[in-house]
């Protein structure tokens, strides 16, 4: 282990420097290096093994004071910088493709200028074990020189420059997939479901946040909800979706309704057309949904994984 600062050459410390905050962060500050420069740096780190924390921290405090620059001095006079307000103005997508490729050490550095709810947007879209480098480097950004986050950001906006601008036009995705489906007679829903549900487990889980079926509504709706449903219901639809449906739970809708309606209401006898019930359960679906955009309710209460529901 080197444990002497004194017996350090320089590009040794600068190597050190590189393996502390790592390369892309060490660029910044270290500017003009060549290729040949920076292959010698990287051989360096191989050879010179472990290396105490009181050797880094004295290399840190080096670097530090001397990449303080004037002109930073000069801008602090003027009130406290904030190099990191160009992020204010990308958006999500933006965001994540800012930080692509980038080292965990920069990652971690403009994490810390985020809000909760965008750092994980950002974590998100990372690789578990990047993700674990991300957040070690989010604990220890107090070893990074001043100058050195000041030149990052100044890197970053520059970069950003460069990104697409975004463009209003839908990605498909599970939303997008349920609106389709959620047109299809109920043998078609049913296979193409299944067929999702098969080849791709993730995109049905995000399909089944906005996806709603009859099943769904019998299930999962919390009998408040289930009663303003069906009380907007033409009663003969109501008759007609029930064909089929455990007596139990038929009993326990319709006794959930006004009683004037309870008294009006008429099962259906005899053998009823698959396409009618289907029909019927199709229109009840329908006016789940509108109910959800006008506010009635969110259909990430029922999806698995979503709000508990509270009485």
């Amino acid at each position: 282990m080197i444990n002497d600062y004194n017996m350090l050459s320089g590009l040794q410390k600068v190597a050190i420097l590189f393996s502390v905050i790592g390369e892309s962060l060490a660029m910044s500050l270290v500017k003009g290096l060549s290729k040949t420069e920076i292959r010698k740096i990287r051989s360096t780190i191989r050879e010179m093994g472990e290396i105490s924390f009181s050797v880094k921290k004295r290399v840190m405090e080096e670097f530090y004071f001397g990449f303080l620059s004037e002109q930073f001095q000069s801008d602090k006079e003027d009130g406290p910088i904030q190099p990191f307000n160009f992020l204010n103005e990308l958006t999500d997508e933006q965001l994540v493709a800012l930080l692509d490729k980038e080292d965990a050490p920069v990652v971690a550095m403009m994490l810390a200028q985020l809000s909760p709810e965008k750092k994980m947007l950002v974590l998100d879209k990372v690789d578990a074990k990047e993700k674990g480098r991300i957040l070690i480097e989010l604990g220890s950004l107090g070893t990074i020189p001043l100058e050195g986050v000041v030149e990052v950001a100044k890197r970053l906006q520059e970069k950003s420059a460069f990104l697409p601008r975004t463009v209003d036009f839908s990605r498909g995705g599970g939303k997008d997939i349920a609106e389709i489906i959620g047109g299809m007679s109920s043998s078609d829903e049913e296979k193409y479901l299944q067929a999702i549900a098969n080849e791709d487990p993730d995109l049905m889980k995000e399909v089944k946040r906005f996806h709603l079926t009859f099943d769904d509504i019998l299930e999962k709706f919390p009998d408040n909800i289930m009663r303003d449903l069906m009380n907007t219901v033409d009663l003969t639809d109501v008759a007609l979706a029930m064909k089929g449906v455990d007596q139990e739970k038929v009993d326990s809708i319709i006794g959930n309704l006004p009683q004037k309606k309870q008294a009006m209401f008429e099962p259906l006898e005899g053998a009823v057309a698959k396409r009618e019930v289907d029909g019927a359960r199709k229109k009840i679906v329908a006016i789940a949904r509108t109910m959800e955009k006008e506010g009635a309710f969110s259909m990430e209460d029922f999806a698995e994984g979503g709000s508990d529901m509270v009485e």
